[in-house]
């Protein structure tokens, strides 16, 4: 097939090793993350401490603010995407003198112009499929307080007409979906750092991306916040 004559077979292998290791890391840290608890699974437990006192106090004005802040965040990427992937449509219509510039660099690897241009739309890839992440968080945390506002008042949860845990239990499991699926529109940002690399050679790229990875790891699995809450 004509498109994978696009790229020389070093590139293609170290565009596979990206995303097989980009996937993998996702896996790994969703399945290790349970065994030793992650960042995300320590936050989580936080989550629910949270919804359990949202439960127990009326009104919930707090609850609704801590909500909004949390919702900033990705609201702040999701548009930051958007400027990125705008930016990255209008250096493709100057490829030719992107290119020329990146040719002249002692140790970036000369390619042609196809490849340059395809380097620069699996960017756009990466940063369309991290707005599809922000912005879906946003809705989620739309439905956070959505259940935070439904949520009956603390009388009717002493009285036995709801149940407090299993309530507390349900919207502490929306803010983690939220949390989760924000901490993947995230991970596309740190990758895409290494996607950076694809323009000065293959290798670059591959070492870039387990470089993306080492951080991600250190940070999740062993940094400092999370032995702060940990403990």
């Amino acid at each position: 097939m004509k498109i994978f004559n696009i790229l020389p077979w070093a590139d293609w292998l170290a565009l596979v090793c990206f995303f097989a290791l980009w996937v993998g890391y996702a896996w790994f840290a969703s399945v290790w993350g349970r065994r030793r608890s992650s960042l995300l699974v320590t936050t989580n437990r936080y989550r629910s401490y949270w919804m359990r006192q949202a439960a127990m106090r009326d009104p919930r004005m707090l609850d609704g603010l801590i909500t909004q802040t949390l919702s900033n965040t990705p609201a702040f990427f999701s548009s930051t995407s958007i400027l990125v992937i705008g930016g990255l449509f209008a250096l493709l219509g100057t490829t030719d003198k992107a290119s020329e510039l990146m040719n002249e660099i002692p140790f970036a690897q000369a390619t042609s112009l196809i490849v340059f241009e395809f380097k620069i739309l699996v960017l756009v890839a990466i940063f369309v499929y991290a707005f599809f992440r922000f912005s879906w968080c946003m809705r989620q945390y739309t439905f956070v307080a959505l259940v935070i506002g439904a949520m009956p008042p603390p009388e009717d949860f002493e009285s036995g007409k709801f149940d407090r845990n299993q309530y507390a239990d349900r919207a502490a499991a929306m803010v983690g979906a939220a949390a989760e699926t924000f901490n993947d529109g995230l991970r596309a940002y740190y990758f895409s750092f290494a996607a950076l690399a694809w323009f000065v050679s293959p290798l670059a790229m591959v070492l870039g991306t387990l470089t993306v990875v080492a951080i991600l790891y250190s940070r999740e699995f062993h940094s400092d916040v999370l032995r702060v809450l940990r403990d």
